[in-house]
């Protein structure tokens, strides 16, 4: 399947899974473009650019370069967090359940993303499910996204693909569109582009302010609620000791966890624990 001539790297990595991130609600661009019972490959697009990688266990396909690598996929994929350790911290504990969820979602990991895409999405994701926001999402970048094309990586199909329309980038009767599928979300989303559009600092200090000071901040702008805030701090501002509750992890807290949750054993990585612990609720959910 692999062309001469394509640029590839290839990595074996532990606790990382291409699926699972996928179905973590995470993320809402991801695409499956092939599986069999052998390996997966995943479309995934960030920051105005993509990759295809091919999973075949352990072992990754990566279709970039080794500066590509380096300067934007390692970091995107968290390679650099020792995701064995915080094995070893579960394994030693005394949680049984939680032991049960990282069985269940070892290879999930928190992704490093762009945080002006996470801010809109989960704005968008608010009272909504995975299949409407994806959808929302996708409309809003094929109607104000750069568009581009793939590179054909592993023989597939070339495409066009949509950036995540920026600040700036989005007309306001956009905002009007009832296809787009935001109902009530729709003044606070064109809200917020135009907030950031006439303060374009605002993402660069966002970036640069602690945990508390970024939840603060983010919870002061409509349409952003605790939850959201939350996950803009753990999915885009990589502040892993964010701990987003839902209605899933409120109900696995109060069945699993009465007594109360050990923050302090898993602190400076809550958030990803959280992971863990919620895509195994997802799992039981669809059973």
């Amino acid at each position: 399947m692999i062309k001469a001539g394509d640029i590839m790297i290839e990595r074996q990595i532990r606790n990382f899974d291409l699926k699972q991130i996928a179905d973590s609600g995470q993320c809402f661009r991801w695409r499956q473009i092939v599986a069999d019972a052998e390996m997966v490959i995943y479309r995934i697009p960030a920051f105005g650019t993509y990759i295809d990688v091919m999973q075949q266990g352990d072992k990754f396909t990566f279709a970039c370069t080794e500066v590509q690598w380096e300067n934007i996929w390692q970091d995107y994929f968290d390679m650099l967090t020792d995701y064995n350790a915080i094995e070893q911290v579960i394994l030693d504990s005394d949680d049984v359940h939680l032991q049960e969820a990282f069985r269940a979602g070892n290879g999930v990991r928190i992704l490093k993303q762009d945080i002006w895409e996470i801010i809109i999405t989960f704005m968008i994701s608010q009272n909504n499910n995975i299949k409407r926001i994806g959808n929302s999402v996708d409309a809003l970048c094929r109607c104000c996204g750069r568009k581009f094309k793939t590179a054909g990586d592993f023989g597939l199909p070339v495409e066009e693909m949509y950036a995540f329309p920026k600040p700036g980038e989005v007309h306001e009767d956009v905002f009007e569109d009832s296809s787009m599928g935001f109902g009530y979300r729709a003044p606070y989303l064109r809200e917020m582009y135009a907030y950031t559009a006439a303060n374009p600092q605002w993402i660069v200090e966002l970036a640069h302010m602690s945990y508390d000071q970024a939840y603060k901040e983010l919870i002061s702008h409509k349409g952003i609620g605790p939850k959201v805030a939350n996950c803009i701090c753990l999915f885009g501002l990589h502040h892993v000791d964010a701990f987003p509750i839902d209605t899933h992890v409120k109900q696995l807290l109060d069945k699993y966890y009465a007594d109360g949750f050990d923050f302090d054993r898993y602190a400076g990585f809550a958030g990803i624990i959280q992971q863990y612990l919620f895509y195994y609720e997802l799992l039981d959910s669809d059973k």
